[in-house]
């Protein structure tokens, strides 16, 4: 009996030592959560200036010049997923919403998890890294999707561009989205009638090319930045839901531990019980 005592003590011990490492998994995801969605007011603001000055760009060019993009057989889509685990089926979810199009697009695929459960797929990615380990490292991240695009869009292998990623909803959950990042329609940018236009110090196309790509690199700092709090806030869910497991896991161990105990005491008393009684039996 007291082994067995001793044998639940430590289970007891060993599932608060777990329920400590859930508690912090979970305080770290939800203060990535935090920062991220902080970050993503900044990248947003920044991509409407972008979005601004394109917008006086493309009124300072002539009506005749047309944007024509180079047309192939290959579409592209970056597909954010899963970096770590413990994020429950977050990146299923993100190769679920990219549907068919996985089996003859080009995949820039982000997330080494996602990497892991697209080839259980049969999924291979033509392009491939790791998400940012901090929200932080988003911009670089950024920088390198956008290199390995512009040699693809260079040699006119890709026309269009895609990303799919998830997004945080209000009051909880999470919605996959996709979005078109190139070509960009001009149309969305409202020329802009200026009295006072804009002095420049390049022409008006090459600027409004370095503007495009301004522009492209914050919209994937957007979608990076919503997939990595999505990332962590399913994560802080899943260690949620693991939080009240353990605290009803140690609930059953202590009822069983404080049954334990009072059979052991019960055993106890009556063996000093039987014990008396045969003393006095042999002194009789």
């Amino acid at each position: 009996m007291t082994e067995r005592l001793a044998d639940i003590a430590a289970r007891i011990e060993g599932v608060r030592q777990l329920g400590a490492v859930v508690n912090a998994m979970r305080g770290i995801a939800a203060a990535r959560v935090q920062q991220a969605r902080g970050q993503l007011v900044a990248v947003d603001h920044y991509a409407a200036t972008i979005a601004a000055a394109i917008a006086r760009a493309v009124a300072l060019i002539s009506p005749a010049v047309t944007y024509a993009v180079p047309q192939s057989a290959r579409p592209a889509i970056v597909l954010f997923c899963a970096e770590q685990g413990f994020a429950g089926a977050f990146s299923e979810r993100v190769l679920d919403a990219a549907g068919t199009d996985l089996a003859t697009a080009e995949l820039f695929l982000i997330g080494t998890r996602g990497n892991a459960a697209a080839a259980e797929r049969g999924i291979v990615a033509d392009w491939k890294s790791a998400m940012a380990s901090h929200s932080a490292g988003i911009p670089k991240l950024a920088d390198r999707i956008a290199d390995a695009l512009y040699g693809r869009i260079a040699t006119g292998a890709i026309d269009r561009l895609d990303a799919v990623f998830a997004k945080g909803q209000t009051g909880g959950g999470v919605n996959v989205e996709r979005i078109r990042l190139f070509p960009l329609d001009m149309a969305q940018f409202s020329a802009v009638v200026d009295a006072n236009p804009p002095v420049l110090n390049l022409p008006a196309q090459m600027l409004l090319s370095e503007l495009t790509a301004d522009y492209l690199h914050a919209r994937l700092c957007n979608a990076a930045l919503h997939a990595f709090a999505a990332e962590n806030a399913a994560r802080m869910a899943a260690m949620e839901a693991a939080r009240h497991q353990i605290e009803r896991q140690l609930a059953s161990l202590r009822a069983t531990q404080r049954h334990v105990r009072q059979d052991e005491i019960t055993a106890e008393i009556i063996e000093l019980a039987a014990g008396e009684t045969a003393s006095h039996s042999v002194r009789n």
